[in-house]
């Protein structure tokens, strides 16, 4: 499974780097903070395989890790997606070395 470091990916948003970034947490975590992601929650993401693209750079996040590695891996396994990145630490990750000031929870 590839990985990307929130430093990276606030690099590739610096940048307008084609990508899309998919926050797999649910609706009321996406409410408390996010990376303006597109919200596609963990239990709906097989049904809604068609929104993930296959042809660019897709980064998954949650809010550590956790749930976005295994989602990454299960895509990977059962979909054959070879595009996709977990997003090491999560938002998690973002706040306490990126933006100090989002809230946390």
């Amino acid at each position: 499974m590839k990985e990307i470091t929130v430093k990276e990916l606030k690099s590739l948003m610096d940048n307008n780097a084609d990508f899309q970034l998919v926050d797999i947490r649910e609706e009321y975590e996406y409410e408390i903070c996010n990376l303006k992601g597109e919200l596609i929650p963990m239990g709906d993401l097989r049904d809604q395989l068609e929104k993930i693209s296959r042809d660019k750079k897709v980064i998954m996040h949650c809010r550590s890790g956790k749930r976005s590695a295994s989602i990454v891996q299960s895509l990977e396994e059962d979909f054959q997606f070879t595009n996709l990145y977990n997003l090491k630490g999560g938002i998690m990750a973002w706040a306490q070395e990126i933006d100090p000031s989002m809230p946390q929870y």
